[in-house]
């Protein structure tokens, strides 16, 4: 990201990631410093921990205020304008907020990126409805691959009014699986069933990363899940058969992972999304 050149900058959040490249936040942290140093404007969360990596440069620090979630979507007051979201979470809100405050910047009048956002549906695995399985259970696709992105996924379920929510877990990489199993297992324990897949191979070799596989987040989601149902499943026939004797009418059943997980949930439904 250090070789683009930008204009507005707009940073979201930093957590540790990637960890063969970063070995601690420290130094991720300092890669966002100097990456925010060379913008003219930038658009950041109204938290000291991220304003202090713009320094003494000036910023737009932003909230979400008035939020109000419902199925399918919120509203919040921005700038004397009433917005209205049509994905769901408030991750999503924070989002709008953060490509509005750059529109801005950008020359577009308020009410014209007010009215503008409203027409944004969403990006493809991300909150995407795949259909209804053989039950009658949402089955919904997103890209989630960090604990963060997880509990804000299943979070936005939880405003959809499902009756239960289900997580479909697929973990990627073997190095993100070992560093941060615990917190993936924290932020799975917020579904009503957790279902935890092997780790999808990307990049790295599993001989690099003995005893690592997806039982460490499976374990740690059942270590945090106060006694409800955890499946450890390693592949995807397995998988299919135990979700379709779970799965409920009412149901949301979030395939979460960067890999290619969302082939299971396209096994499960019966009547795609339209």
């Amino acid at each position: 990201m250090l070789s683009l050149n930008v204009e507005v900058a707009v940073v979201t959040n930093v957590e540790l990631d990637h960890h063969a490249n970063y070995r601690s936040l420290a130094e991720l942290r300092d890669v966002f410093r100097s990456f925010l140093s060379q913008p003219a404007e930038a658009v950041i969360p109204d938290l000291p921990e991220l304003l202090e990596l713009r320094g003494e440069l000036p910023v737009v620090a932003f909230n979400v205020d008035a939020l109000e979630l419902r199925p399918g979507g919120s509203s919040f007051q921005w700038r004397g304008e009433k917005v209205t979201l049509s994905v769901p979470g408030a991750h999503n809100a924070a989002n709008a907020i953060a490509a509005l405050e750059s529109s801005l910047l950008a020359g577009v009048e308020p009410s014209e990126a007010a009215r503008a956002i409203r027409s944004f549906s969403g990006a493809g695995r991300r909150f995407e409805e795949l259909g209804v399985s053989e039950s009658g259970a949402l089955v919904i696709d997103d890209y989630a691959h960090h604990p963060t992105e997880v509990a804000a996924t299943i979070a936005a379920a939880r405003t959809l009014g499902t009756k239960r929510v289900i997580a479909v877990f697929q973990p990627h990489l073997f190095s993100r699986t070992e560093r941060l199993a615990a917190e993936f297992g924290r932020a799975l324990a917020a579904a009503d069933v957790v279902c935890v897949l092997d780790v999808y191979k990307a990049r790295e070799k599993q001989d690099d990363f003995p005893g690592v596989d997806g039982r460490l987040i499976a374990a740690a989601a059942a270590d945090a899940a106060g006694g409800r149902e955890v499946l450890w499943l390693p592949n995807f026939s397995d998988a299919l058969g135990q979700l379709n004797l779970r799965l409920r009418a009412g149901d949301s059943c979030l395939i979460l992972g960067a890999g290619d997980v969302r082939s299971l949930g396209e096994d499960l439904v019966v009547e795609p999304s339209s």
